[in-house]
């Protein structure tokens, strides 16, 4: 399993910092779910339907009930709404299992990445190996061109924060 890319760097700029930045809205850092892990939370809250399923068509179910930690930054069902038309369809047939796992592993960073501590990265490590770049833009915390509209969901095995957009790596 791949490790966060130096993780010295990581400087924390605190839970005001992170309002400021947007990062953290009121009522966003849940405990509710941490008694369940990162399948089953992502099921109980009802706006990953498409992300389960996916994860599921990729055979990547019981990595993401080992035991972890794992950071999963989840897109909505409606972030996979917005891909192009057929292309959800086309990554969910049995022959792109293969490039399904690559997209949903770039979304997967290994280690317990919560949202004070990714404001003082500009990147992360995915488990597909490739990087995904932070920044704060407006206001707003972003991974790559996704935003993060939810922070802080902890799980028994890692720390899921809700996307906007589908992360796809090059």
């Amino acid at each position: 399993m791949t490790n966060l890319t130096s993780a010295t760097r990581w400087m924390g700029v605190g839970i005001a910092g992170l309002m400021m930045a947007g990062a953290v809205h009121a009522g966003s850092h849940s405990h509710a779910d941490a008694s369940h892990d990162i399948v089953d939370t992502a099921v109980a809250t009802g706006q990953f339907e498409t992300l389960v399923a996916a994860v599921q068509a990729a055979g990547l179910v019981d990595t993401l009930k080992g035991e972890g930690p794992f950071t999963v930054f989840a897109p909505t069902d409606e972030a996979f709404a917005a891909l192009p038309e057929g292309t959800l369809d086309e990554l969910l047939m049995p022959e792109n299992v293969e490039t399904l796992q690559a997209i949903l592993t770039y979304h997967v960073v290994a280690g317990n990445v919560m949202a004070e501590d990714a404001m003082g990265l500009d990147s992360a490590e995915t488990v597909q190996g490739q990087s995904i770049t932070i920044t704060t833009m407006d206001g707003s915390v972003m991974i790559n061109d996704a935003t993060v509209i939810q922070a802080d969901i902890e799980t028994t095995n890692g720390i899921i924060h809700v996307i906007d957009g589908v992360l796809l790596p090059e």
